[in-house]
């Protein structure tokens, strides 16, 4: 049984793919994923607002010391004191890369144009096999127009492809007035592979406190919905790499996906909650439903329900919600 699949151009043993997660700071973690057969990992991510802090506190510190005795050597500040973000990243990385022999994939949360490529090199340089922009972008100006803002998404993929040789991919928010339009130029920009979708955690209130909190929750299996439904809707229409990164609990999670069109599946919330010998889990569904099927290979499922594909096209846009709302059972008389 052939599980192989191909990913930003990587060929992957299966389409179980570890998303970026804590467990990724972990090099024994990272070796687990690898034993129970992920395909590949994306680290964590790297995020801007660390590299400007950590690069704002060692210009203080270096700063401290500008006018002073040139003798004064020991007024220098050790090095654990300005422990940069991005030196300690990229060891991680290439530790990573000494670990493992499954591709591992880099991750780049920023948010302003200009820092990408720098960072991005330096990933390359280290050994990514891939990088994944994670554009994590929560636009408040009014006066910024829907069409700014995907000339920005525009910019830092073409920049980045500038400068890499190496596979990017560009993890995206749903929150675009015409998602395929802007799928199909960053398609066009470049970029190799697109995972769908960044899940924008919103902060909360403590009202004992009168803070704003941060509110983590877990995904769920119904988040899957979302990336499924653009998934089978790209699919023939992009030539970039299609991942999902919500909601994949299963092996008939996995299995939904790929005949929507998806190349990879990306496991994050279901290893945070059954641990990662959950990935092995799903790989055994994943075999067993083929097996019932008589699949011989992933790639005779991949895309063979897309909307390209499918008996009714029309499912994945309106006419699948104008079902839904219209064969939803009322209420009993009486019941609450």
């Amino acid at each position: 049984m052939d599980l192989t699949t191909t990913y930003l151009g990587l060929k992957l043993a299966t389409p179980l793919v570890c998303g970026a997660s804590p467990l990724s700071q972990q090099l024994d973690n990272l070796k687990r994923m690898e034993d129970a057969h992920a395909s590949a990992v994306v680290l964590h991510s790297l995020f801007e607002e660390q590299l400007r802090r950590d690069a704002t506190e060692l210009n203080d510190s270096l700063e401290r010391g500008a006018l002073s005795s040139p003798e004064a050597l020991s007024y220098f500040p050790e090095a654990a004191d300005y422990k940069l973000g991005p030196d300690e990243y990229l060891a991680h990385l290439q530790r990573a890369k000494a670990t493992v022999k499954i591709p591992v994939i880099a991750s780049l949360n920023a948010c302003s144009p200009g820092s990408w490529s720098q960072y991005a090199r330096a990933l390359q340089q280290a050994g990514a096999d891939a990088v994944e922009l994670n554009i994590y972008h929560i636009p408040t100006d009014p006066k910024q127009s829907a069409a700014d803002i995907e000339t920005m998404y525009l910019h830092i993929v073409r920049e980045v492809k500038a400068n890499l040789t190496i596979p990017v991919a560009v993890k995206l928010s749903p929150f675009f007035t015409n998602f395929s339009n802007v799928a199909a130029r960053l398609d066009q920009a470049g970029a190799d592979g697109l995972a769908l979708f960044n899940r924008f955690y919103q902060p909360d209130i403590d009202i004992e406190t009168l803070e704003v909190t941060p509110n983590i929750q877990r995904s769920t299996s119904m988040d899957l919905r979302l990336p499924l439904r653009w998934i089978a809707i790209l699919r023939g229409r992009v030539t970039a790499s299609l991942a999902a990164t919500s909601g994949v609990y299963s092996g008939g999670d996995v299995l939904k996906l790929l005949l929507a069109g998806a190349d990879a599946a990306m496991l994050c919330s279901a290893l945070l909650r059954d641990g990662i010998q959950k990935i092995g889990v799903i790989e055994k569904e994943l075999m067993l439903w083929m097996e019932k099927h008589e699949f011989d290979s992933v790639g005779q499922i991949k895309g063979s329900m897309s909307q390209g594909k499918c008996a009714d096209p029309a499912a994945y846009e309106r006419a699948q919600y104008m079902k839904a709302i219209t064969t939803y059972p009322a209420p009993a008389p009486g019941a609450r």
